[in-house]
């Protein structure tokens, strides 16, 4: 199996610079790389990762995507004097050249292709590769928005000859739409093209209709282009996790990729002066941990925009602690998307219903975006086209983000525990089969578990036989409320017992949110700390207020990023429970998804019981805890009209307490 990432990263592309005065391009400047380079290094990241080298990307790689004109205009700037360079770069829409800039181009091409190759041949599970100048909106005849080649289209063209790939999925979450990228793909039903970009209605750069919700592709392509506009500024990190839940990972597991490249563009985050957003940081550790769980784990990140260098390079970052298998720091915020949000997802969902099975028995509908419409009537803006990448933030405002970003990352950054995941010594006859990194801790002394049950929890534990089984999830359940170990996974022939103990401690020891999801048939002891825990039931019979009644194969995905995910993401728990008991309706693989999933909260601290002995659940989960990559999943087949009915009728019932669900069906 893969393991580790690449990092590429290549000081020369620095060297890509703006001559002359230009206030729409120069924020485009040398340092937004180097300074997300030197904050990799404050946080030790780089010597965590593989180190690949860049290289030149040839001219029979650039000319997979782009014309032999468009090659030999940027080839013949090299000679150019100043003069020739300003005259030349008046030809594109927001581009410059430097003489370096098509060295730097082909640079940018081939680390590009470079983090590719690693991530392909098995050399790595995934990566980051940080270059200059940006690509996604070059077009095959034209540079453009600061993009010379595009990077990320020139990666899947050559994925797809060099590897044979067939279904390549591409994330761009830059706050410019990638129209160059759209262009190029629109026709083709082997890259699905999401994008999520600043709109305003057609007023923001680059002013295209083709960026609003309805193109959806063209020909064999209809369906493999979805763009999510944002009709308004200020969307955060509900809003960005609201998109991915509604609208892209249902499209992604539906569309089963063989590789994820994501044009990384950090202008969508807090501070940056051309998206005028709210997103922090930590946002796009979220993002990137939910893409890990497709393609195997094959996943490329490849820089696009990014303004504000405080909070570019504390994005990256996040997203390279992210690759790297980190804890997910918890997201802030308060956890319900906005209203306009709420309005371009429906419309995405609209449009795209008659190309994908998981929405074809969703209650969709078109809305009007009243949200933004009435607003932009009296709006007076005589020349919106002068408003495209040239907004500057002030320079109070630029050290006003600064700060808040410093006391911001010291309030959500936490040590990483040393141990990743355990499990106990009494299970040590089995213990060889799982995954090596998971780590043997000595079960809990028997005097003492008595001790503690007498003490707190006598009313739970009737039967000696039980009380001794609870040595082991207690031995590991400690190890995680003290941040000693990450996660754990224990085996209990009473899992409801014990996972009723085990929310009793949790809360106890001062945990104020507690969230614990049943899979399987088990009697699950009420608990009465109202508030501090939630709990959801996956089963087969129907005798709990929040369950799911036959949760297999694919209505897991209705189930799951239709319902459990937002309502967990609403509640953000302090700690994760999850028991695993006979009688499951959800499949091994769903079991592994769902954990790995969930790994997004709590600062990822899950703790799995486990009362199936079946060696290959414990086996599964283990691998799921310690980071490996999710079991595929095959054919993606929807669920019934029945079933979606009954997650529908669960999410109206819920929307209100938990805003994360309102994308879903009419409001």
């Amino acid at each position: 199996m893969a393991s580790g990432t690449a990092l590429i990263y290549s000081e020369e592309m620095t060297t890509h610079k703006l001559l002359w005065n230009d206030p729409v391009c120069d924020i485009e400047v040398p340092e937004r790389l180097s300074s997300s380079y030197e904050q990799l290094k404050c946080y030790y990241l780089v010597e965590r990762c593989v180190l690949v080298p860049a290289r030149e990307g040839s001219e029979e790689e650039i000319l997979l995507v782009h014309s032999s004109e468009h090659v030999e205009v940027a080839k013949s700037t090299q000679t150019m004097n100043e003069e020739e360079l300003k005259k030349t770069s008046g030809n594109y829409d927001a581009f410059f050249f430097h003489p370096s800039t098509y060295r730097c181009a082909r640079l940018a091409v081939g680390a590009t292709l470079q983090l590719v190759d690693a991530v392909m041949s098995g050399k790595v599970c995934n990566g980051m590769a940080l270059v200059r100048p940006p690509g996604h909106h070059s077009q095959r005849n034209a540079a453009n928005g600061f993009c010379l080649f595009n990077n990320v289209a020139i990666a899947a063209e050559y994925a797809k000859l060099k590897y044979g790939l067939q279904r390549i999925l591409i994330v761009d979450w830059d706050v410019h739409h990638g129209q160059g990228t759209q262009y190029i793909f629109e026709e083709d039903p082997r890259v699905l093209y999401f994008s999520w970009h600043r709109y305003e209605h057609q007023e923001f750069w680059p002013s295209l209709k083709e960026s609003d919700y309805d193109a959806v592709g063209l020909g064999k392509g209809k369906g493999f282009n979805i763009n999510l506009p944002w009709n308004k500024v200020g969307m955060g990190n509900s809003d960005y996790l609201a998109a991915f839940f509604h609208v892209l990972l249902p499209m992604a597991f539906e569309f089963d990729p063989e590789l994820v490249l994501v044009s990384s563009g950090y202008d969508s985050g807090i501070g940056d002066p051309e998206g005028e957003m709210n997103a922090t940081p930590e946002i796009f550790a979220h993002l990137t941990h939910f893409l890990m769980q497709l393609a195997n784990g094959k996943l490329c990140v490849i820089l696009e925009g990014g303004y504000h260098l405080k909070s570019l390079s504390e994005s990256v970052c996040m997203t390279v602690k992210t690759l790297l298998g980190d804890p997910v720091p918890q997201v802030t915020g308060e956890m319900a998307p906005c209203l306009s949000a709420i309005e371009s997802i429906q419309n995405v969902r609209a449009a795209h219903k008659p190309y994908w099975k998981w929405l074809m028995c969703e209650d969709t509908s078109f809305l009007q975006n009243l949200s933004t419409k009435s607003h932009l009537l009296k709006k007076a803006n005589p020349n919106p086209s002068m408003e495209h990448e040239s907004k500057m933030t002030n320079d109070d405002e630029t050290v006003k983000v600064e700060r808040f970003l410093e006391l911001h990352m010291k309030n959500i950054l936490f040590p990483v525990p040393p141990i990743k995941t355990a499990t106990t010594t009494d299970f040590k006859d089995s213990a060889h089969l799982l995954p090596v990194p998971v780590h043997l801790v000595k079960e809990m002394d028997r005097t003492e578990i008595k001790a503690l049950v007498s003490g707190f929890y006598a009313d739970l534990v009737k039967e000696d036989k039980t009380l001794l089984s609870l040595g082991s999830m207690l031995a590991i359940l400690d190890k995680i409320l003290k941040k000693e170990v990450c996660n754990g996974i224990a085996e209990s022939p009473a899992s409801s017992v014990s996972v009723a103990v085990a929310l009793r401690h949790s809360v106890r020891f001062g945990f104020q949110r507690v969230l614990c999801i049943f899979v399987g048939d088990m009697q699950i002891v009420p608990n009465t700390d109202d508030g501090k825990i939630l709990m959801i039931h996956i089963c087969e019979k129907e005798h709990f207020s929040l369950l799911f009644k036959d949760a297999e194969g694919n209505d897991f995905f209705s189930a799951v990023l239709g319902f459990i995910l937002p309502v967990a993401y609403s509640y953000q728990p302090n700690l994760t429970v999850i028991a695993v008991g006979p009688n499951r309706s959800l499949g091994i693989s769903g079991i592994s998804l769902l954990f790995a999933l969930l790994q997004g909260l709590a600062e990822s601290r899950i703790l799995a019981v486990i009362e199936d002995t079946e060696i290959n659940v414990m086996q599964s989960v283990a691998k799921a805890l310690v980071g490996a990559s999710t079991p595929h999943f095959g054919v993606y087949v929807p669920p019934t009209q029945e079933k979606v009915n009954k997650i529908k009728k669960l999410r109206d019932q819920f929307q209100q307490e938990w805003k994360m669900l309102q994308c879903s069906g009419k409001l």
